[in-house]
């Protein structure tokens, strides 16, 4: 019998990563934070926090593609953040196509943009959601 993991999904982005929670057990996923980044740089410090709060087993970093697949500037920047995790925290990160999450979470809060969004920290945060549960939904 297998162990139910624990994992924690990221949207990542420049200024803002969006962090969820989910259990392979119940293969939900949940809206946790968002944490501000400098050019992608979060603080370090408030991940390794939420690391030692929730013991994941396993991260899932969305992985921004172009609509037909390919890479993009942001591919790259997102590759570098989970291999950071990687290196930093020691646990195994995995990759999830993240194309059009963001309109998800914006047509599911029923807003155009995230300049609409009085918490633009909800979108990031309902976006790392969809971004896990997609993950767990192909598992």
């Amino acid at each position: 019998m297998s162990v139910a993991r624990t994992l924690l999904g990221f949207d990542f982005g420049m200024k803002n990563i969006g962090i969820a929670v989910g259990q392979e057990l119940t293969a939900t996923a949940n809206p946790l934070t968002a944490i501000k980044a400098r050019d992608g740089i979060p603080d370090w410090s408030q991940i390794e926090k939420l690391l030692k709060e929730w013991q994941p087993d396993l991260l899932i970093v969305g992985l921004p593609l172009n609509m037909d697949g390919t890479e993009q500037e942001m591919t790259a920047a997102a590759k570098r953040f989970g291999n950071r995790l990687n290196g930093r925290f020691n646990i195994p990160v995995e990759w999830q196509d993240e194309r059009l999450t963001t309109y998800e979470a914006l047509d599911q809060m029923g807003i155009r943009s995230k300049m609409d969004s009085r918490q633009r920290s909800d979108v990031d945060q309902l976006s790392a959601q969809l971004i896990l549960q997609s993950w767990l939904n192909q598992q």
